[in-house]
């Protein structure tokens, strides 16, 4: 096979794996020999062409065929200088550090790697000012403002953790700010694992690991969001797990975000988990409804300098903060458009008008919980069997039990009266209306039943 057949067959793979992972992955390499049947290609690093070999021979094995070559398999090595063995060798094994190339040494520490580092993403909108604190995310709004003293290091790393729209981004962005502001001598370091994966890779393959290396040790602060996205991926776990020790040596701070605890993160190396785990790890848990009305709260209040003559009812905030109890950024952002309507189309923001604007949104988010799963939950409760719950006895022990479960089922599901009322035992719609009823006005006499209901309402929406 020809150069100039090696470069048609490099544009049909440019049409096939799209620009970005061209340049990076197909782009750098060199076609060397096709003999025996064995395609070889050289590449900058053993890296590079263990990623390609994994993730690219079978497309390049399939154009070589379809091609017209007679060819049965593909092979990387280094590139002239190297004493490297195949990368086909050793495609599962994780490559060490002595396995790489030498890096370059370059006097120069300022390139396009440098500049890109030093440009944190931060938004300007994720302030210590603007998060709303409650009891669900207490723990970590606390430790997080520590941290933001910049003073000594106390705990080394503090590790974030938490679901989906839940305030982790919100409070790195903060600590920064909070950094930046008030220690500006400090050189603060923000950003996602992806963008250190991506940065690794592209130091590898420039052959500037020095720089890499320099930069990410130098640093006073390390910030990284999202660290499970480097599980699985063994080179880059290892280059951090070493900028991980390096920076803890110095006694610099780390601050990492996860979605998961570190101990439940899937293919995260096991000395990467350890490290993780022996600092201050805090979970952010689920919004509570209190939370979620203080958000609104917040919210409405930065809305009304931008919409002065905007009126919301009584009753809508509540609705909203009840309605929409996963994400945080779901609640935001169903605010945003009610706002956004109720100017345009000239209304009060009131329970009709939230209803027809965020239909979608509150299909989307309507609960999922059954009225099997609310009967258990009661019954496990109170220490009483399932089927007392369902059954006929009439005794309080049941009964009180049962009128707090018909309680949860007309407000924590979308079934209809009757229909609760035959998955009780065959009762009657106007039983059912009553045990209702019975529980509203014992909320409000009755602390205990208020208690009841509250945590036995949390753990089914948790």
């Amino acid at each position: 096979m020809t150069q100039e057949k090696w470069g048609q067959l490099r544009q049909r793979l440019l049409k096939t794996v799209g620009q970005n992972n061209y340049r990076t992955w197909i782009e750098p390499l060199e076609f060397e020999t096709l003999q025996d049947g064995v395609a070889v290609f050289k590449v900058p690093t053993t890296f590079m062409g263990n990623y390609v070999n994994q993730n690219f021979s079978d497309l390049i094995l399939y154009e070589l065929s379809t091609s017209g070559e007679t060819v049965q398999r593909v092979s990387f090595h280094v590139a002239a200088n190297s004493t490297a063995r195949p990368v086909e060798d050793r495609v599962a094994a994780p490559v060490k550090s002595s396995e790489r190339p030498a890096p370059m040494e370059t006097a120069e520490t300022t390139s396009g790697l440098a500049e890109a580092l030093q440009a944190a993403p931060l938004d300007s909108r994720f302030t210590f000012e603007t998060f709303v604190v409650g009891k669900p995310n207490e723990l970590a709004h606390a430790a997080a403002r520590r941290v933001s003293e910049g003073g000594v290091v106390t705990f080394n790393p503090l590790v974030l953790y938490g679901g989906v729209g839940l305030g982790k981004t919100h409070l790195m962005h903060a600590i920064a700010w909070e950094l930046r502001a008030q220690k500006p001598e400090l050189n603060v370091l923000y950003l996602s694992a992806e963008q250190f994966m991506y940065r690794f890779v592209q130091a590898l393959r420039e052959r500037k690991m020095m720089d890499f290396k320099h930069l990410f040790r130098s640093v006073d602060v390390l910030m990284v969001d999202d660290v499970q996205f480097i599980a699985g991926k063994d080179s880059t776990q290892e280059e951090f797990f070493h900028t991980f020790n390096a920076l803890v040596d110095q006694n610099k701070q780390i601050i990492i975000s996860a979605d998961r605890a570190p101990g439940e993160i899937k293919d995260l190396e096991d000395r990467v988990r350890s490290r993780l785990q022996c600092g201050l790890v805090v979970d952010l848990h689920p919004t509570d409804y209190e939370l979620r009305l203080g958000i609104l709260q917040s919210k409405l209040l930065q809305y009304s300098g931008s919409y002065p003559d905007l009126q919301v009812a009584d009753g809508v905030l509540e609705f909203l903060a009840h309605r929409i109890s996963t994400n945080v950024r779901v609640l935001e952002g169903a605010l945003t458009r009610l706002f956004a309507f109720a100017s345009l189309v000239g209304r009060e923001i009131d329970m009709e008008l939230t209803q027809d604007c965020l239909a979608d949104v509150l299909r989307a988010s309507e609960r999922k919980i059954s009225i099997e799963e609310i009967q258990r939950k009661v019954s496990d409760y109170y220490n009483i069997r399932f089927s007392d719950i369902i059954g006929p006895k009439r005794v309080r022990s049941y009964a009180r039990p049962r009128q707090v479960a018909m309680y949860l089922c007309k407000n924590l599901t979308s079934r209809s009266l009757p229909e609760i009322g035959r998955r009780f035992g065959g009762r009657d719609h106007t039983t059912v209306m009553h045990g209702v009823r019975r529980i509203e006005e014992l909320k409000v006499t009755d602390g205990q039943i208020a208690e009841d209901v509250e945590m036995l309402r949390r753990a089914l929406e948790a």
